[in-house]
């Protein structure tokens, strides 16, 4: 593949030249590259599937829950087509990443507002059915992910941060859901929602902080690695 190729290429260039991320080891690249277009393209039927189903049954809500997937094919999707290619453009990607979550938590608080100002019917079975696939995939995508948790490349950080969001606000969801059905009250669900946004928007943080660390830590070493080179023509 050209992508892992180019991270072995680039494996000693990065300690050499000071390029900011770390490259990850081949064998890593490698799994990282077929697990994360395995995640996109999963998903994308997924998504086509719910939406297909909601609009042969009318059903609205469905129709949300199939489109709401397109943040996760975003996110895989950018991944998939740029890692390894180019350590600009991964930073570049990890950027778009995370702007994808900060989308995704305006999103989230946009829509706590439409539920307060049109509370919504919950369909049980629709409803049901959307929130189980989607736990059994975010715990699937999360679990597929769980080896590359520590990995110090951008790209790699940012589809395991959107992972774990996607862990526990799904499964949150699913229980808050359920306990609004029975109670009499539907603070839980808006509290939860701010939570949900809330994570969204440290995973940004997250992102951009690591992005800003590295071209922080690429000066000096550029700085020291200058200085070597004027120190020996001088030699010379």
């Amino acid at each position: 593949m050209a992508g892992v190729q180019s991270v072995e290429g680039r494996d000693a260039l990065d300690h050499d030249d000071g390029g900011g991320a770390s490259a990850p080891k081949p064998a890593v690249a490698r799994a990282y590259t077929l697990t994360i277009w395995g995640i996109a393209l999963g998903i994308l039927l997924q998504a086509v599937a719910t939406v297909a189903w909601a609009l042969a049954i009318g059903n609205a809500q469905l129709f949300k829950d199939g489109v709401d997937w397109v943040y996760d094919v975003a996110l895989y999707g950018i991944a998939a087509i740029v890692f390894g290619r180019d350590a600009r453009i991964e930073r570049l990607a990890a950027v778009a990443i995370g702007a994808v979550m900060a989308i995704a938590g305006l999103h989230t608080l946009y829509d706590l507002w439409d539920k307060i100002a049109r509370p919504r019917p919950i369909e049980v079975w629709t409803l049901g059915f959307a929130a189980a696939s989607a736990i059994v995939i975010a715990f699937l995508v999360v679990g597929v992910l769980w080896r590359f948790r520590g990995e110090d490349n951008p790209v790699i950080k940012a589809t395991w941060l959107s992972s774990r969001n996607d862990t526990i606000s799904t499964t949150g969801f699913a229980l808050v859901g359920l306990a609004a059905r029975v109670a009499p009250v539907r603070w839980p669900e808006y509290l939860f929602d701010l939570v949900v946004a809330g994570i969204c928007f440290q995973a940004t943080w997250a992102i951009w902080r690591s992005l800003r660390c590295g071209v922080v830590s690429e000066a000096p070493q550029t700085g020291l690695r200058n200085k070597a080179q004027t120190e020996v023509a001088g030699g010379l």
